[in-house]
């Protein structure tokens, strides 16, 4: 329990009612309802207020767990015989600003995303607000027809971000969004601009074990076969077993190798 609660980096509940008022009075508002989001949120606390923005709120602790795993994926990215290329954002108030300039370019590049709105420090913490998607679901809460009929958007959407030299650098479902019928995606980490190649294989890698568990290796495969070529795929077979350790993917990476491989052939 103690190391769940370092991990998450709990802040004390007066410290975040004083980032709602906060809040509050940057728009206007006398009053605000608040909800704060369960679940295992490893880099901040986040919450809706008045169901018109998603905040987040990020602490010194948040901020050092992001370095920790950022050093262990870029290790793990040496171990497998690949420079590292995920990028450390030292502070709370750099991670904020590091997520609403992501969002904001995604969404410049014509990929839905929440509206950005803005990022600024409180004491020693990092908020990012961001437009809120109501009755919005995760790429992991849809039936497999729903996931067959969103997976080309998926892969288009992650093409046109590769094409624009924009790596997500962190695509798993919790970050692939679908509300009214439309995908979003969001939070994406920072990796660096030189290492662009290595990183769009690796999110076509993830992108891959995301479809796979629903849809099946051969059409996940098929589905990212309409918008990157053979070479692309093969360079993304080379992540998908660093892919496969990550405790946020659960897929047949056996399979998924294979599959590529058959379509190489």
């Amino acid at each position: 329990m103690a190391v769940r609660r370092f991990v998450r980096g709990h802040v004390e509940w007066p410290r975040l009612e004083a980032v709602c008022r906060e809040v509050a009075a940057r728009y206007g508002q006398s009053t605000v309802h608040v909800n704060f989001l369960d679940g295992d949120n490893w880099l901040s606390t986040p919450c809706v207020v008045d169901d018109r923005w998603f905040v987040k709120i990020i602490s010194p602790q948040n901020a050092l767990v992001h370095a920790l795993f950022t050093a262990g994926r870029n290790l793990g990215m040496f171990s497998s015989g690949t420079e590292g290329f995920f990028e450390r954002l030292d502070s709370p108030l750099e991670m904020a600003e590091h997520e609403l300039a992501a969002t904001r370019r995604i969404r410049d590049i014509g990929v839905n995303a929440p509206e950005p709105i803005e990022a600024f420090s409180h004491g020693d913490l990092g908020v990012v607000v961001l437009e809120y998607l109501p009755a919005f679901r995760t790429l992991a809460e849809l039936s497999p027809a729903e996931t067959a009929a969103i997976a080309p958007d998926l892969v288009a959407s992650l093409a046109r971000m590769h094409a624009a030299g924009f790596g997500h650098g962190d695509l798993q479902a919790e970050n692939v969004l679908v509300a009214d019928g439309e995908l979003y995606v969001i939070d994406a980490t920072s990796v660096r601009e030189d290492a662009s190649v290595d990183a769009r294989s690796y999110d076509l890698a993830c992108a891959l074990a995301v479809l796979e568990p629903t849809l099946g290796g051969r059409a996940a495969v098929d589905v990212a076969s309409e918008q990157y070529s053979i070479e692309e795929l093969l360079a993304a077979r080379e992540f998908v077993d660093f892919v496969g350790v990550r405790p946020d993917h659960d897929f047949d990476a056996a399979v998924l190798r294979a599959e590529i491989e058959k379509r190489a052939a």
